[in-house]
């Protein structure tokens, strides 16, 4: 007789379950509403903070092939994301799926990687947001906040008289962390709404900062175009692939969209494809504008206006980088409440967590619990090592899911498939290889501080999971 840690859920029960259970959430998004949450997930940190650093550090300009690369490993686990969410349309995206072909066990350290995605990701662009806001007030209207109350407790700056300054609150950071868990209790129809708006502000930032940074690019700039060599491209494409973490947020959202076996795949397809677009785009104009070692700056987009002396795209791009990284924050926090949700609902946390608002029908409980982590860890953190753990942690999800797809393809070949990601096996395995290849570029203490992460999350698993799962409760 299997145990239960590595026994799996069919996909019929997995859907039974959904549809019966008391804890279910309302179908009210479209493919429209979808795709602006993917793209609302997808453009933010990417463009507006970490592609400078790439360039500067690790590949050039090269860093144009590493938006590649992430891209094309990304467009590989998209359509297996594709095939998984049309087939389980229900809440947990990359969680639910490995319960469903990998076990027990795998499900709950692929929901536990996906706290780093979602939670971490988030904690990390509060705080980048809270940045870019801090300097918008200062450019723009003169205005210098308390260097104690805009950054966490292990955050220091040396001044030029060499005193040492603490960070004490980031309270930027915890009021939009607070508006956003607010807004999305109250409904995920207005959260959805209110990113679509803010959706066509940063597109249409990213778009003016391609219309006037064409203008003032020197080809000179691109030359040496791959000073780091071809690793140098590995290693950026490990970097910032957290740009391109969001697309899969989509199928977090998997049980509250209208026609979810069609509108998932197109959701996920669409806003992978406007975003990869629009990264290679700023990448190739960035890295025009000014010489690359010059762009390891916090706001590099911002940064190439300035030396091209259009003062005014400063002051739009800028509202533009504030929209688009509050966007992330909230997709983010959209999806980890429905990664508790659904792990909660299988007994792996406590059953509380999954209940759904009696008025709002939001998953408010594991929405709570989401905003006050982030709004802790966003008061006190710096974002030094939570950006690549980030990568890492989803990089390990889409793994995964690119290996869920070859297993059901196995195991239950003859079962409905409203959308078939091409070219099995080649696709999955390509998806493996190229995501295991961006994670053997991220750093040791990355590593490292993922597999403590691991660790803890099969303690926590051993302790309570395990023993108040519903499928192990269930007889074989």
């Amino acid at each position: 007789m299997a145990t239960p840690l590595f026994r799996t859920k069919s996909i019929s029960q997995v859907m039974a379950e959904s549809e019966s259970s008391a804890s279910r959430l309302k179908r009210s998004l479209s493919a429209f509403d979808l795709t602006m949450i993917g793209i609302g997930a997808i453009i933010g940190a990417g463009i507006f903070a970490l592609t400078g650093n790439a360039a500067a550090t690790k590949a050039g300009p090269a860093v144009v092939l590493s938006f590649v690369l992430s891209g094309i490993g990304c467009a590989f686990a998209g359509l297996c994301y594709a095939e998984m969410a049309a087939m389980i349309p229900v809440a947990g995206s990359a969680y639910t799926y490995a319960y469903a072909t990998l076990g027990e066990l795998f499900a709950w350290i692929i929901g536990w990687a996906l706290v780093l995605e979602y939670a971490v990701g988030a904690i990390t662009v509060a705080i980048s947001w809270s940045g870019y806001f801090v300097r918008f007030l200062e450019k723009g209207f003169h205005i210098q906040l308390p260097f104690e109350w805009v950054n966490g407790y292990l955050v220091t700056q040396t001044d030029a008289a060499g005193v040492v300054h603490h960070g004490i609150f980031n309270v930027p950071a915890v009021i939009l962390v607070g508006l956003i868990t607010v807004l999305l209790i109250v409904g995920v129809k207005e959260s959805v709404r209110a990113t679509s708006a803010i959706v066509f502000v940063k597109i249409f930032a990213v778009l003016l900062f391609l219309g006037i940074g064409a203008q003032h690019v020197d080809s000179a700039n691109w030359s040496p175009f791959m000073p780091f060599g071809p690793w140098g491209i590995v290693q950026g494409a490990g970097t910032i692939f957290f740009a391109y973490i969001g697309f899969d947020a989509v199928t977090t959202m998997s049980e509250e969209a209208k026609n979810a076996q069609r509108d998932l795949p197109i959701g996920i397809i669409a806003s992978l494809i406007a975003c990869t677009v629009l990264y290679i785009g700023v990448a190739a104009v960035l890295t025009g504008m000014v010489p690359y070692l010059q762009l390891k700056d916090p706001a590099p987009v911002t940064l190439a206006l300035s030396r091209a002396g259009v003062s005014w795209g400063v002051m739009l791009v800028s509202v533009g980088a504030l929209a688009g990284l509050g966007s992330v924050v909230m997709v983010m926090m959209m999806g980890q409440p429905r990664v508790f949700f659904a792990m909660s609902r299988d007994g792996l946390l406590p059953a509380s967590i999954s209940q759904v608002h009696p008025k709002y029908q939001t998953p408010y409980r594991s929405t709570l619990l989401t905003g006050l982590v982030v709004a802790a860890c966003a008061s006190t953190l710096s974002t030094e090592v939570a950006g690549n753990l980030t990568s890492m942690g989803t990089l390990f999800a889409f793994v995964l899911v690119c290996l869920g797809v070859l297993v059901l393809r196995k195991s239950e070949p003859d079962r409905p498939r409203p959308f078939k990601a091409p070219l099995v096996p080649v696709v999955p395995v390509l998806g493996m290889l190229t995501c295991l290849g961006m994670m053997a570029g991220l750093d040791s203490a990355t590593w490292l501080n993922f597999f403590v992460w691991l660790a803890i999350g099969l303690v926590i698993y051993f302790s309570y999971g395990k023993h108040h799962s519903v499928l192990s409760r269930k007889p074989s």
